[in-house]
């Protein structure tokens, strides 16, 4: 049998080669998906370079699940999955399609759903991490994710299925009677997933046909508004890939968003608006902090429709003199008369050997509350 000496192979730097080589749109057309901010949405469709790249590991999982996720509806129950929509100025792959059971009877047999929905419906898949999980089940689909579905299933109901070779026969439905859009979210940590259902309002849709005539409108990406607050207070922005186009490259110890102030009427505007802001919290807090108090003590569990929760309240880490000074005997090493922590710790590591510590029960870790929403069941 061979030993292997060196670390097998990372599979990742093949996952980003296999990622980068996937299909991206040239961009004449906005992509349904590319609606989150305007800015970006500008920027693509202008044929702006990417200026940053990232790290993507997370998207890539998430890709995954959302592929194998959506082969299982298909192979399961017969949806219609990852077909385009366009029309003149907008394209997009729409997750699923649930058709109903008239619309599905015009459809070959092979085509047709196994259990059809009581209305069409337009379904999108979203993959979340446990952190954003509350959120999801407390608010559901964000402003922008709700823009991009209601424009594939506008789209959809106005046009049909794109008349593209792979779905020629769902072309000649033609337009399609949408009843409702679908949000699945995935949670990439617990597999949990939460499923949120909206009428299709064609109202709200033509305000999503107006967001992208604004962005079409623009002579340039910078006349459009940022949708988010910028690199380190939002994480859509964090992963931009024109992050460096849209907020320049950031001074040393300065904040990306210090450059929305160009001078002292722009600070006293926004000094004005903190004092402001902080009067509005202070209520609030103190409200919370009230709240916090009362709640202290009590046992985790479920409460109505929210799940209680406790962290922290451990023993503190201290570090183990005594037991170091045992590690310099049996080493043969000199203790000092007055120990001295801190070199005793520097010469341990030096020598890869641990820093022997113990649990302080009398000094604590600060408890924390945490409070997320009941799971429905």
């Amino acid at each position: 049998m061979t030993i292997m000496a060196e670390r097998p192979v990372s599979l990742w730097p093949a996952a980003h080669a296999a990622d980068a080589r996937r299909p991206r749109s040239q961009q004449t057309k906005i992509g349904a998906s590319d609606t989150v901010c305007a800015r970006r949405a500008g920027y693509l469709l202008h044929g702006r370079t990417p200026t940053d790249g990232g790290e993507k590991r997370k998207a890539i999982l998430g890709t995954w699940l959302h592929a194998g996720m959506l082969a299982a509806a298909r192979e399961e129950f017969g949806w219609i999955i990852e077909r385009r929509v366009e029309d003149d100025t907008i394209r997009g792959h729409i997750d699923a399609v649930q058709l109903d059971g008239s619309t599905a009877r015009r459809l070959p047999k092979r085509l047709r759903p196994s259990l059809p929905a009581e209305e069409t419906t337009v379904e999108d898949v979203k993959t979340k991490s446990t952190y954003q999980w509350d959120n999801i089940l407390r608010y559901g689909a964000s402003e922008a994710e709700i823009r991009q579905v209601l424009l594939y299933a506008d789209l959809l109901h106005s046009e049909g299925f794109a008349d593209i070779e792979g779905q020629r026969q769902l072309a000649r439905l033609g337009p399609v009677n949408v009843g409702r859009i679908r949000f699945r979210f995935l949670n990439r940590d617990s597999g949990d997933d939460h499923v949120q259902e909206i009428a299709f309002n064609a109202e709200r849709a033509r305000g999503a046909r107006w967001w992208v005539h604004q962005v079409r409108s623009a002579e340039t990406p910078e006349e459009l508004p940022r949708t988010f607050q910028g690199p380190g207070l939002s994480a859509v922005c964090d992963h931009c890939p024109f992050k460096t186009a849209c907020w320049g490259s950031v001074a040393a110890g300065r904040r990306p968003q210090s450059i929305l102030v160009h001078d002292d009427e722009d600070r006293a505007k926004a000094l004005a608006e903190y004092v402001e802001v902080t009067e509005e919290m202070k209520p609030l807090k103190e409200r919370q902090k009230l709240l916090r108090a009362k709640l202290d003590g009590s046992e985790p569990g479920a409460y109505g429709d929210n799940v209680l929760t406790w962290s922290g309240g451990n023993p503190t880490k201290t570090d183990d003199v005594d037991a170091m000074a045992a590690l310099y005997r049996r080493a043969g090493l000199e203790v000092p008369m007055a120990p001295d922590a801190a070199a005793m710790k520097a010469q341990l590591k030096a020598a890869s050997i641990a820093v022997p510590v113990r649990l302080d029960h009398d000094r604590r870790t600060s408890v924390g509350i945490n409070v997320t929403l009941r799971k429905k069941p």
